[in-house]
């Protein structure tokens, strides 16, 4: 598997960890340098306590690596893979106040990640037969959003737009002022800054969409709308356009909307509504001193 660090611009995961530490540790552990020898060492496993997809092992790598060069780190399973409850996915070994400092910023990105990944996978598991690709959206929590979205794919779904610069989304309060769907969409082909940039209209009915059609953009985003209307638009679309359903879908009605035959289903709930995925690391006295 490629190394998902791989994925980041060069230096990302460096600074974020660093801010991370700096925001837990500052001027230091002071329970675990108090309670623990700095030459104790500690062996400790990582443990998936429900079932779910790991994701962000190599953050955790990372964090560790950041807090004491010396603590090592050996993954059994790989970002991406689904585990059942009570698999351990990782081990590590280090300086006790060392492993400590570094447990629950590794924890924190892991826990949050598997959580993105395993929503992920169980919405993409609810359209399989289908031909619909399930989204993100930038309902992130800023500054993590490139570990969002790293583990959205790390679960099996696909990335909307990273930010407000890859790629044109001209929405409601755009076509307001811009004075029409025709307007904005004319206005982004004239500006410099656009070119290049695939275009995507949000339209709220089938009026809309025909507009939508009718400037030739790229993709076309439904906003809101009933399946039977969904329906409808696909078979108006038959194909002039890529079709994304937003708004509201949840695990429950993903599957109908995926059956209208629309080709993305955008969900804001996978980053915004987290339920982190429970991982433990139990620590336990290896030797008695390095």
């Amino acid at each position: 598997m490629i190394d998902p660090a791989s994925k980041l611009p060069q230096g990302y995961l460096s600074r974020l960890v660093a801010n991370a530490l700096e925001e837990d540790v500052a001027t230091g552990d002071v329970t675990s340098i108090a309670t623990i020898a700095s030459d104790r060492l500690l062996s400790g496993q990582m443990l998936a306590k429900e079932p779910g997809v790991v994701a962000g092992l190599f953050v955790a790598r990372k964090v560790f690596a950041q807090v004491d060069p010396t603590i090592t780190m050996e993954t059994l399973v790989e970002d991406g893979d689904w585990v059942d409850a009570g698999t351990i996915i990782a081990r590590v070994q280090g300086r006790g106040p060392s492993l400590l400092t570094g447990e629950r910023v590794a924890l924190n990105f892991m826990q949050r990640m598997s959580g993105i990944a395993t929503a992920t996978r169980r919405y993409q598991d609810a359209v399989a037969g289908t031909d619909a690709i399930v989204l993100d959206t930038r309902k992130t929590v800023p500054g993590l959003r490139l570990l969002d979205k790293l583990a959205v794919r790390l679960g099996g779904g696909a990335n909307h737009r990273v930010g407000l610069y890859d790629m044109v989304l001209i929405k409601d309060n755009h076509i307001i002022a811009a004075g029409g769907i025709a307007a904005a969409v004319e206005q982004v082909r004239r500006h410099p800054a656009a070119h290049g940039l695939a275009i995507e209209v949000e339209v709220e009915n089938l009026d809309q969409l025909a507009e939508a059609l009718a400037q030739g953009v790229d993709r076309i985003m439904l906003d809101n709308m009933d399946v039977v209307t969904m329906r409808r638009a696909v078979a108006i679309t038959h194909g002039a356009a890529e079709l994304e359903a937003s708004g509201g879908i949840t695990l429950e009605t993903i599957r109908s909307v995926a059956e209208t035959g629309v080709d993305f289903i955008s969900v804001g709930a996978l980053t915004h509504s987290v339920v982190a995925m429970d991982i433990s690391l139990d620590l336990y006295i290896a030797d008695a001193t390095l």
